[in-house]
């Protein structure tokens, strides 16, 4: 059980000012601590600022805003793990204020039990009887929601096993609007087994969210370019540039990284029906 807390680093910043900081201007550091992760996804396993890190990044920053908000080491669920690279990601950047972090993928790799997770849980979770034991402070669906034919209906499924005002946390390659309808199609047509078989807009994030009575409080494009193994991606500058466009145009962004949050005005909207014995969600869809 972790449940020690960390001594910030020099360059750490409270929640509240990270909030209000483009996402250019977060701390870039902690991918440089990145060795492992590096030696399995990149053939130059040196370069200090690789864009396809970003994102772990992404979700280390947003876990921590979480912790930092709460006070208390977190309750953590990750779906779709692949080797750890995430939970990987947090140790080797000193994150170590959780009390449980759940692994839930349909293939266990070796990986996972050096990594470090309190429980791994072999499931599908497309199956008519999936569900969760617990209640979590944060969900993560990392590069893992583009693999479902029905995406939206599993992050509404996924609210009923947050904290109260939980949150889901998540990212995947990102399609402008007007083409998302189109490429779903193609990609969906030649889909290979556990392949992309669902498209994302900025647009369908939000009401993915609005559908599942979440709020949307983060969302940005990560990157214009990839160069990965390329030297300039031992540049911060190149970095902080990527981070930049992606920001402003999240809809070309490369890929999407988004924080929904468990919305508490739902219930408070309809307290008499709650009471007489709907569920969450049929309050959602009133």
């Amino acid at each position: 059980m972790k449940t020690n807390t960390a001594l910030k680093s020099k360059n750490e910043i409270s929640s509240k000012e990270l909030k209000k900081l483009p996402t250019h201007q977060w701390d870039l550091e902690v991918l440089e601590k990145q060795h492992w992760i590096k030696s399995i996804f990149l053939r130059n396993s040196k370069s200090k600022y690789p864009v396809k890190l970003l994102r772990y990044w992404f979700t280390f920053h947003l876990i921590q805003q979480e912790y930092e908000r709460l006070g208390r080491p977190l309750k953590v669920c990750e779906i779709g793990v692949d080797r750890g690279q995430m939970l990987k990601f947090m140790k080797d950047s000193g994150f170590s204020q959780y009390v449980e972090w759940t692994a839930v993928d349909v293939i266990i790799q070796p990986e996972l039990e050096t990594v470090g997770y309190t429980h791994v849980v072999n499931a599908n979770v497309e199956a008519d009887n999936f569900s969760l034991t617990q209640k979590y402070d944060v969900i993560i669906t990392l590069h893992f929601l583009e693999h479902l034919f029905q995406p939206e209906k599993f992050v509404a499924q996924l609210r009923n096993f947050l904290t109260h005002e939980g949150v889901v946390i998540g990212g995947f390659p990102v399609t402008p609007n007007r083409f998302e309808a189109w490429w779903e199609d193609r990609l969906r047509a030649k889909a290979k087994p556990f392949g992309h078989v669902s498209v994302f807009s900025p647009k369908r994030v939000r009401k993915m969210a609005s559908k599942a009575g979440m709020e949307t409080e983060f969302l940005s494009g990560a990157f214009l370019m990839r160069k990965s193994d390329s030297f300039i991606e031992n540049s911060k500058r190149w970095m902080k540039f990527n981070l930049w466009f992606g920001s402003k145009f999240p809809s070309v962004g490369g890929e999407i990284y988004w924080k929904l949050r468990k919305s508490a005005k739902v219930i408070k909207l309809y307290p008499a029906l709650f009471m007489m014995g709907f569920s969450e969600m049929a309050l959602v869809e009133l």
